[in-house]
């Protein structure tokens, strides 16, 4: 490339037709925080906020070439992986991802609307090939209960599944708690350092995309230089703006909003 100071993070997950999740929401995030986004697409779906009505997977090939060819041309200062999937491409991610890689790992697998969006024999193939290498690993409450092993149902419990998913080998955990019930969405960092903890307001209404988009903010953090708990702390304060900026009706799920920032902004400037 020719501009030296191109600060560029890649997403390597499934596109959504809607535009609130995946690929699309991961591109959002990474420009309204300033990084190039590049992407390596693993699935194509259709859906929309309330269901996925179909899911097609790329060929593991294809995501391997994706990575290589980015990864040839650009200096990519942070990845993250959504939607990989199968074990196929989970594998793909492993062989072709370079050495080094800062890696944010988004371990989905169900989507918002009950959507299986990873099979369940390519859980070891995460948990074995990719977890090992991650910078931070970010799962919801459910996944957390797949990769810690344990049922999670306290904030303690979350601290706990963050210490068992931590043994795993990645850098650090962060265990979201939007899933679980009370007056704030609390979220927890365990690394090697011990445990932080921060918390937000919560919203009577649910978020497509919230979750995608806290683990690009992550990956665009890193990719500038920031330390995992700064890069958590400024990712939890961007989400909760794209959250209370979600886009949508009065219904009861609305579409994160990466850009709220910006558009916050933008109407404090007209005003």
């Amino acid at each position: 490339m020719t501009d030296a100071e191109m600060i560029a993070a890649c997403s390597i997950a499934g596109s959504d037709s809607g535009g609130g999740a995946g690929i699309q929401a991961d591109i959002k995030t990474f420009t309204a925080l300033g990084v190039w986004g590049l992407t390596v697409i693993t699935a194509v779906t259709a859906q929309n906020t309330r269901e996925v009505r179909g899911t097609w997977m790329l060929p593991a090939e294809a995501v391997r070439a994706q990575i290589e060819t980015v990864a040839d041309d650009f200096s990519i200062g942070a990845w993250k992986t959504g939607m990989l999937g199968n074990a196929e491409n989970v594998r793909a991610v492993a062989e072709a991802l370079p050495e080094g890689a800062a890696l944010v790992i988004d371990p989905v697998m169900v989507s918002t609307s009950g959507h299986r969006l990873l099979a369940a024999d390519a859980v070891a193939d995460l948990v074995g090939l990719l977890v090992p290498r991650a910078a931070i690993v970010t799962p919801n409450i459910p996944e957390a209960e797949v990769l810690a092993g344990m049922n999670v149902a306290t904030v303690e419990d979350m601290a706990e599944a963050g210490r068992r998913i931590l043994d795993l080998g990645p850098r650090a955990v962060v265990v979201k708690g939007g899933h679980l019930p009370g007056g704030a969405a609390i979220d927890i960092l365990v690394d090697r350092d011990g445990e932080m903890r921060l918390s937000g307001e919560r919203y009577p209404y649910s978020v497509h995309g919230s979750g995608c988009c806290f683990s690009a903010a992550l990956a665009a953090y890193l990719a500038r230089g920031m330390p995992a708990r700064e890069g958590f702390s400024a990712a939890r304060e961007f989400i909760d703006t794209a959250i209370r900026e979600a886009a949508g009706g009065p219904g009861p799920v609305r579409i994160v909003n990466p850009g709220g920032t910006i558009l916050r902004r933008r109407r404090k400037n007209i005003s």
